[in-house]
């Protein structure tokens, strides 16, 4: 598998580099390599190109922040404590990640249809994630049993996504993991039974 090589796994931090820095359009391959210390061409023994870069980045970073999240949430009592936990992380892995923050909340959206679509077929086991919470939140009679899954669930995606996005873009000026307690609290009032 290719994102078990050393290479694959310097391609892909250096792209997160470049493409923050530089912005996606202006993000040569040839950029990346050099950052990564590679030859051009071993980038092509990886990639496709520099949109199956950028997507790829997405999945490999996705996929182990998904992970860290179900292992985490696993560990909490129940529905509340378990979206804490989410909050949480979200904002942490992105605050720890000054480069990562600014490709996932800006570069991304800047992409075309294709692009889009590839994402947002990553992050869907992520809203299946949030999905189940909320789901384990009204068996356990934390949430109001009349809510909308999906709307919730953008609700929740979007506030989280939302708030890191103005994070970046007020260039990090204030404590991001900092607000996680507040955003925690504005949402399960809005979800817990009365």
């Amino acid at each position: 598998m290719k994102n078990n090589k050393p290479k694959y796994k310097l391609i892909i931090d250096a792209a997160v580099d470049v493409i923050a820095e530089n912005g996606y359009h202006a993000s040569q391959v040839s950029k990346i390599a050099k950052k990564a210390g590679v030859a051009d061409g071993t980038i092509y023994l990886y990639f496709k190109n520099k949109e199956d870069i950028l997507v790829s980045v997405f999945e490999e970073k996705m996929g182990q922040f998904i992970e860290q999240i179900v292992t985490a949430t696993n560990e909490r009592e129940n529905a509340s404590e378990k979206l804490l936990t989410l909050i949480e992380m979200h904002f942490s892995q992105l605050a720890a990640n000054h480069h990562l923050a600014i490709v996932t909340q800006l570069e991304l959206r800047q992409s075309n249809l294709s692009l889009r679509q590839q994402i947002n077929r990553i992050l869907k086991p992520y809203l299946v994630v949030i999905d189940e919470i909320v789901k384990e939140g009204v068996e356990e009679k934390l949430f109001r049993s009349d809510i909308k899954i999906p709307l919730i669930r953008q609700m929740i995606f979007g506030t989280l996504d939302e708030t890191v996005t103005n994070w970046v873009m007020n260039e990090e000026k204030y404590d991001l993991i900092g607000l996680a307690p507040y955003v925690h609290e504005l949402i399960t009032k809005g979800v817990s039974v009365k």
